[in-house]
């Protein structure tokens, strides 16, 4: 039996600001975070932002990349991923996805997004030009490994 695939991300607006205030803020180095929340057979609906340090260094890289930093990588700490996981079950809430910032480049995910992604997650990414949000997209990754776009819906989450 297939799982239906999830069609929406749902959002509000104070949620895109926490995350749209942090990307901007931690600009030029990119920003990262947690989405919780819930998860149905359509949709997922973030309850709660959780924004978390930027903790890539150059022992982070999984590529031994180390031309690269903070400005083209970000990693959460394996330390705050399990405390937020427990603390969102602890709520009967889960991490439905994880968001960074994209410097100067598209919302769109890069061959190293892709390669360290998991299935079950949302991934929100920011595009921050200049300093400023231009765009954000949301992607998820399909049975071949392969990123597709995920709608975000930014509603009212009431109705």
């Amino acid at each position: 039996m297939r799982l239906k695939t999830i069609v929406n991300l749902n959002l509000n607006p104070e949620h895109l600001q926490i995350i749209y205030t942090q990307a901007e803020t931690t600009y030029p180095e990119e920003c990262c975070g947690l989405l919780l929340g819930i998860l149905t057979d359509q949709n997922k609906t973030v309850i709660e932002v959780i924004p978390t340090e930027n903790a890539w260094s150059e022992t982070s890289d999984p590529f031994g990349d180390i031309t690269a930093s903070k400005q083209r990588r970000y990693t959460i700490a394996p330390q705050v991923m399990l405390k937020v996981q427990k603390e969102a079950r602890d709520r009967n809430l889960n991490i439905i996805g994880i968001y960074h910032s994209h410097i100067n480049n598209p919302a769109n995910p890069s061959e190293f997004d892709r390669q360290l992604a998991w299935q079950e997650y949302s991934y929100l990414i920011i595009s921050v030009i200049n300093g400023k949000v231009t765009d954000i997209k949301s992607w998820i990754l399909n049975d071949n490994h392969q990123f597709q776009q995920e709608a975000i819906d930014t509603g009212n989450l009431e109705e």
